[in-house]
């Protein structure tokens, strides 16, 4: 089977396009029930901890640059194990780009650890000593 779409991408087997298809469908859930809530959970916390904003966007567009790139490299393989592969690997890129917000906020939470000590202290010496 080899037939091209309007793309001008040519998918070369019916196992490849499965398989990029399979692919797109386990990333879009791992978007859908991952990344949109731990992106908006990591957002909220604005104010409180460092958000890098442009590190996550930066991280976010090159996933997906990578990911449709690996997947349009999957549906245009001739070997299924090949197409596979690409697909699995586009899921793994997709896993580690959801984590990132998650990661970079708790990178930002421990650096404010350090401040901690000192806001408690400040407060126990503020109201212990009006006691």
């Amino acid at each position: 089977m080899s037939s091209a779409s309007s793309s001008g991408l040519h998918i070369r087997s019916r196992r490849s396009a499965a398989a990029a298809l399979t692919g797109g469908g386990v990333i879009a859930l791992i978007v859908l029930l991952g990344f949109l809530p731990l992106a908006g959970a990591t957002a909220t916390t604005a104010g409180l901890v460092p958000f890098p904003a442009v590190s996550v966007s930066a991280v976010t567009l090159l996933g997906l640059l990578v990911i449709v790139a690996l997947l349009a490299a999957s549906a245009t393989r001739r070997r299924a194990v090949v197409a596979w592969t690409l697909a699995a690997t586009a899921v793994v890129v997709a896993i580690v780009a959801t984590a990132f917000p998650l990661i970079a906020v708790v990178a930002g939470s421990a650096d404010r650890v350090g401040d901690l000590g000192s806001v408690i202290e400040h407060l126990l010496q503020r109201f212990g000593g009006a006691s």
